[in-house]
C-alpha cells in the first residue's frame, strides 16, 4: 500500500493539477468545476404545494450562484459559504408552472373543471389548504379514488395538455439565458422527467446545454406522455434531429426504484437486447449516486463485507402508504455496474455503464447541503423542529433525508459546452457534500514515484485513461491507477481513500472487492480506525487526525486478465457532525430521538474506469 501525505511533499493544489498552475501546452480537463444538476422551484407542482411558492428558477439561480436570498421556507436569509459554478434548475416536466399560474389566475387554467376544484379547495393558499390539492394528486396518481369528483384524466387535461405549460417554460429560459455568464457560471435548460410506475422511482433528469434559440422549440417530455424510459430515449432522439438539441438524461434515487432502476427486463417485461443496451447508454451517461432522499452507491445487506456501505441509507418508497421494502440488487449503483459487465458479455454494449455525481434533488430552491446549513428537502423538514415529523414524501421523517450532495466536473473551461462533454465522457464524480479534489487514473505504466509528481494529471493523461474511461487489456498485465485526493479546503481532513472493484467471473456471476490503497496518520491496516474528535455536547470536531491529502499508484493483487472488470475511488472524510447532532444539540434532546447516527463520513465517489479483457467485443455509442 502507498500512504502518502502530500502536503508533506508540496502544495495539495499544484499536486492536484489546479487550472492556475497548469502550463499553456496542456489541454487536458483542468478545471474542477462543482454544480447541482437536480434543483426545484415552484414551477414544481409539488414544491408550490408544500407551501414554497416563493421558490422561483431566479431565486435558485442567484443562491447557487452564490447570492444571499430570504429562503422560501423560513424566511430567514440563506446563502452558500462557496459558490457553485453550475447549475440546472429541473422541475417535473409534468404539470410544470401551471400550480403557480392557477393561483395567479391564469383564465386557460383557473377556468377549467381542475382549476375551479382546486380554487375551492384553497381559497386561502393556506398550507393545509395546499396539502390537500397535493395530496388529492397523489391519489389520483396512484389510481386511488379521489374526494372531488375529479379524475386523473381531468387533471392531466387542464393542468397540463395543449400549450399550458408553454409560458412558464419561455419564460424559465429566459431566467437562465439571463443568469448564463460563460466563464464565471453556467445555467443549464433542464426539467425532470418523473416516471413511478407502482410507485418504484424511475425519475431521471434531463438537461441540454442547447441555447434558447433551440430550447424555445420544444416542451420537456414529461411521464403523462409515457412513463417508461424507452419512450423518453426515443423522444431525446427525434428531438435532437429536429432541433439539434443533444441532452444527457440521469436517472436518480436508483435506491428508491425497488429493483427497476438497474433491471434485467424492460418496464414491460422482456429481456434487454442489444438495441436497449446501446440507446440507454447513448443517453445515460452518468447516475445521481447520492441526494437528499438516501445514498444509492451500496446497501450494507448488499454489501455485508463493506464497513461502509451503510452510509445515508434511505429506504422510504413513493407510494401515499410509503413502504420501505427490502433492498434489491437492481437499486443500488455498485450492483448495477456489476450487471452491466455480465450484460456486456451477452449483449456486446453494457447499458449500466455510468459515471456517479451527486446533485441535491432540493425542493427549497436551494442547493445548501453543508451539515451545517442544510435546508432541508422541502418545507416540511425545513426547520430543526419540524424534523421529528413525516415529511410527506411516504412514511419519512425529516431527519431520514441527508444533506447531500454536488456533481464535481472536470471541464476543460465552464461553459455549457465544456461541462456537458465531461458528462458524455464521464469525467465526473459525486460528493456527498465536501469539496474534495479528487483525480483517478488507469494505466499499465504508474510507477509508485507517480504517487508523488508536482501534477499528477499531466502524469495521469499521459500515462492511462481518466475517470470514466476503459482500459483495453494489455497483455497479461495487470492495470495499475493513480489517485490522489485533497480535502475540501473548509472542511475535514481525509481519513482514506478505497478503490472499490467489481468483476465478471467465469461462469457468469459477479463479485466485488473493497481495497484500502492509502491511510491517513501512517497507519497500514485499515482495520484501524482513524478516531473521532467530534464533541457530542457542541457538536464541533477538530483536524488533529486524518490528512489534508492522500496519494497512492495501486495495482491490482487479485487481477484476472480474462475478466471484466471496473474500478473505482471511495475517498472518506475523517468523522463530522451530522446535521441531525446539531440540531439535537439546539433543541436540547438527545441526539437518539432523531433516529440517526451523531457523525458520519462524508465522502466522494469516482466514476468508474472499466477493464476489458481481449476477447471483449463491447461497443460504445
Amino acid at each position: 500500500m502507498k500512504t502518502t501525505s502530500l502536503a508533506l511533499a508540496i502544495a495539495g493544489a499544484s499536486l492536484l493539477g489546479f487550472p492556475a498552475l497548469v502550463g499553456a501546452a496542456d489541454n487536458y480537463p483542468s478545471q474542477l468545476l462543482w454544480g447541482d444538476t437536480h434543483v426545484h422551484t415552484s414551477n414544481s407542482f409539488d414544491v408550490y404545494l408544500f407551501d414554497t411558492p416563493t421558490a422561483t428558477p431566479d431565486s435558485a439561480l442567484r443562491f447557487a450562484r452564490g447570492q444571499p436570498i430570504i429562503s422560501p421556507t423560513t424566511g430567514l436569509r440563506w446563502q452558500l459559504r462557496e459558490p457553485l459554478d453550475f447549475a440546472v434548475v429541473a422541475d417535473h416536466a409534468e404539470m410544470i408552472g401551471s400550480i403557480s399560474r392557477l393561483f395567479a389566475d391564469a383564465p386557460d387554467i383557473a377556468n377549467t373543471k381542475t382549476g375551479k376544484t382546486f380554487k375551492k379547495i384553497s381559497p386561502d393558499q393556506s398550507a393545509a389548504q395546499l396539502q390537500a390539492i397535493y395530496e388529492e394528486i397523489a391519489r389520483l396518481g396512484s389510481g386511488l379514488a379521489g374526494t372531488t369528483g375529479l379524475t386523473i384524466t381531468d387533471v392531466i387535461a387542464d393542468l397540463h395538455s395543449g400549450d399550458r405549460r408553454s409560458a412558464t417554460w419561455q419564460d424559465y429560459i429566459d431566467t437562465v439565458e439571463r443568469h448564463n455568464t460563460p466563464g464565471e457560471f453556467t445555467a443549464l435548460v433542464g426539467w425532470e422527467w418523473s416516471s413511478q410506475p407502482r410507485g418504484s422511482n424511475l425519475h431521471r433528469v434531463v438537461f441540454t446545454p442547447a441555447a434558447s434559440e433551440i430550447t424555445r422549440q420544444f416542451l420537456p417530455y414529461s411521464a403523462l406522455e409515457s412513463q417508461n424510459p424507452e419512450d423518453l430515449w426515443q423522444w431525446l432522439g427525434d428531438t435532437r434531429e429536429s432541433t439539434g438539441a443533444d441532452f444527457i438524461a440521469i436517472p436518480h434515487n436508483a435506491n428508491l426504484s425497488m429493483g427497476l432502476m438497474f433491471a434485467t427486463e424492460t418496464l414491460e417485461g422482456k429481456p434487454l437486447d442489444a438495441n436497449y443496451a446501446r440507446v440507454r447508454s447513448r443517453w445515460e451517461r452518468v447516475v445521481e449516486a447520492t441526494q437528499i432522499k438516501g445514498d444509492s452507491e451500496a446497501h450494507p445487506l448488499l454489501a455485508p463485507n463493506d464497513e461502509f456501505a451503510d452510509y445515508e441509507t434511505y429506504g422510504f418508497v413513493l407510494t401515499p402508504n410509503g413502504g420501505s421494502p427490502p433492498p434489491t440488487e437492481g437499486s443500488y449503483v455498485r450492483n448495477g455496474l456489476q450487471r452491466g459487465l455480465a450484460l456486456a458479455a451477452q449483449l456486446g454494449t453494457n447499458p449500466f455503464k455510468v459515471g456517479m455525481i451527486g446533485s441535491t434533488d432540493s425542493h427549497t430552491g436551494m442547493s445548501a447541503v453543508e451539515e451545517d446549513n442544510f435546508a432541508g428537502k422541502g418545507q416540511h423538514d425545513a426547520r430543526p423542529e419540524q424534523r421529528p415529523h413525516l415529511t410527506g414524501i411516504g412514511s419519512s421523517r425529516g431527519w431520514d433525508m441527508g444533506a447531500a450532495g454536488y456533481a464535481g466536473v472536470w471541464a476543460t473551461e465552464n461553459t455549457r459546452e465544456a461541462i456537458f462533454a465531461a458528462f458524455k465522457r464521464r469525467e465526473v464524480y459525486a460528493t456527498t457534500g465536501p469539496r474534495i479534489t479528487l483525480r483517478f487514473f488507469g494505466g499499465y505504466g504508474f510507477e509508485a514515484a507517480d504517487a508523488g509528481a508536482p501534477d499528477p494529471a499531466s502524469v495521469g493523461y499521459r500515462k492511462g485513461v481518466p475517470m470514466g474511461g476503459e482500459l483495453i487489456a494489455s497483455g497479461a498485465k495487470a492495470p495499475s491507477f493513480l489517485v490522489a485526493a485533497m480535502k475540501d479546503p473548509n472542511g475535514a481532513n481525509l481519513d482514506r481513500i478505497q478503490i472499490v472493484k467489481g468483476w465478471l467471473k467465469a461462469d457468469g456471476s459477479t463479485d466485488e472487492k473493497v481495497y484500502d490503497v492509502a491511510l491517513s496518520d501512517e497507519r497500514e491496516d485499515g482495520s484501524v480506525k482513524v478516531g473521532n474528535t467530534v464533541d457530542l455536547q457542541t457538536g464541533r470536531y477538530t483536524n488533529t487526525i486524518g490528512a489534508s491529502t492522500l496519494s497512492a499508484v495501486w495495482t491490482d493483487p487479485d487481477f484476472k486478465p480474462s475478466q471484466a472488470s471496473f474500478y473505482y475511488v471511495r475517498a472518506l472524510e475523517i468523522p463530522t457532525p451530522r446535521y441531525s447532532l446539531l440540531d439535537a444539540i439546539a433543541l436540547g434532546i438527545d441526539v437518539q430521538q432523531t433516529g440517526r447516527p451523531a457523525t458520519i463520513q462524508e465522502r466522494v465517489y469516482s466514476s468508474p474506469i472499466w477493464y476489458s479483457p481481449p476477447q471483449s467485443k463491447q461497443s460504445e455509442q
